[in-house]
């Protein structure tokens, strides 16, 4: 068991890179608190539910350094890495964090452009006369 433990987690465009070492439950993301980097509710309880999922709430200081995407994206990218970091932690969390989908990277991207049309899959406006 190493004293500073690290992960990564991605989701959509965004990539995140989570701390982990045992402390008084601070949670810092690109230096900001949660409440300040993610005001919405949803996206904070996103984020921090690995760490509900285990009852780990209070015993680990988190630092994130999270990038690219939106705040959605980058919610679920640092779920990810959490839920990574505390498996790393502890092996026998594993089950829980399976049960609760928390170790599955989700795999959906935003389709490319294509050519002829508006976006991926949207046409230009037809117009007959």
């Amino acid at each position: 068991m190493a004293e500073l433990l690290n992960a990564t987690g991605r989701r959509k465009t965004s990539v995140a890179r989570a701390f982990l070492k045992p402390g008084s439950g601070k949670i810092t993301i690109n230096g900001r608190s949660l409440e300040n980097y993610f005001p919405i509710q949803l996206q904070r309880d996103n984020a921090i539910k690995a760490l509900t999922a285990t009852d780990n709430l209070g015993k680990f200081d988190v630092q994130v350094n999270v990038h690219g995407g939106g705040t959605t994206g980058q919610s679920g990218a640092v779920r990810l890495a959490i839920a990574r970091a505390i498996v790393e932690y502890d092996e026998n969390t594993r089950a829980a964090l399976r049960k609760e989908d928390l170790l599955t990277r989700d795999p959906r991207m935003v389709e490319r452009k294509k050519f002829g049309r508006r976006k991926a899959r949207r046409r230009f406006q037809f117009s007959k006369r």
